[in-house]
């Protein structure tokens, strides 16, 4: 593939990942930032209203991460106590924010130096963004182990439709989990760092399986009438998803075997993902979930 072929690629994607379907890519829907419970009563944020996308909660539950998209794809913090919105990020594009465990530091992806490759920064907006890892295919970061040690990512590829990798944080090595001629993306680690949830489209339409990290053993399909957009309950006993607008919910048992219950339907509305990042987070208990719902107001750039 052309140097040329392989931006188109990936500025297509990028257009499928954050614009919202049915509308032209100059218009953008506004959104508000909500709490929805799992029985679907909604409590609005005191967040200003912005054309959102990937809200993001910290480890201690205090701030949120959220990319906007009227200045580019950038990066702001929400701190829920303060009520206050503040952007991190200043240079090219900026997006699918992903917390470390220590809190302190933000994963993303950026164009800042030309391809599109993994960086971080500290969250309290002191330094600069340091690349993690430097690629010549497009590369998405999303999941980090719970020791922080391992960062799950999503690489498109133009010789694969996809891959999943691990950089190790020690020495910035990548290593394959998974590579297989399907879409493969939005790896997910589970809260105990020995499962990794992610999306294929190898059956013919999109999928959440789970499969052991670092293996061996299969893998096990979660959803089973198409999913998108994995995210693990904090507690490692459930992993929920979006079927179309529908918020699932599927019961985990991982000991002394895994298993997966039947898919549960929480709720449906707000915000989808255009492609693979999730559109939502879940509160530490596993009881609420921060949504993003239309507003109905298009900004035009």
């Amino acid at each position: 593939m052309t140097p040329s072929a392989l931006s188109t690629r990936i500025w297509t994607f990028l257009l499928l990942a954050f614009l919202p379907a049915g509308l032209a890519s100059a218009q953008r829907s506004q959104s508000t930032l909500v709490w929805v419970s799992r029985a679907g009563v909604e409590q609005p944020l005191a967040a200003p209203p912005h054309v959102y996308r990937e809200p993001r909660l910290s480890p201690d539950g205090r701030t949120i991460a959220i990319v906007t998209l009227e200045d580019g794809l950038q990066i702001w913090l929400f701190d829920l106590g303060r009520e206050t919105l503040s952007r991190i990020t200043f240079r090219g594009n900026n997006a699918v924010p992903t917390w470390a465990p220590d809190g302190k530091h933000l994963a993303f992806w950026s164009d800042i130096d030309g391809p599109v490759n993994i960086f971080w920064q500290l969250a309290d907006g002191t330094g600069g963004a340091e690349s993690l890892r430097s690629s010549a295919y497009f590369d998405a970061p999303f999941s980090f182990s719970p020791d922080g040690q391992l960062l799950a990512f999503a690489e498109v590829n133009p010789t694969t439709p996809g891959g999943i990798w691990v950089l190790r944080m020690r020495d910035r090595t990548a290593q394959p989990f998974l590579q297989t001629s399907a879409t493969l993306d939005a790896p997910r680690f589970s809260p105990d760092g020995r499962w990794l949830a992610y999306v294929s489209n190898e059956s013919g339409r999109r999928e959440v399986y789970v499969q052991p990290y670092p293996g061996p053993g299969g893998r096990r399909q979660i959803s089973t009438e198409g999913g998108t957009e994995p995210v693990w309950d904090p507690n490692g006993q459930e992993l929920f998803y979006r079927d179309g607008d529908k918020m699932m919910g599927v019961k985990i048992i991982t000991q002394p075997t895994f298993s997966a219950g039947k898919p549960t339907v929480l709720f449906e509305g707000y915000l989808l993902s255009r492609q693979a990042s999730p559109n939502y987070d879940v509160s530490a208990d596993g009881q609420r979930f921060l949504m993003l719902k239309a507003n109905g107001v298009l900004t035009v750039k």
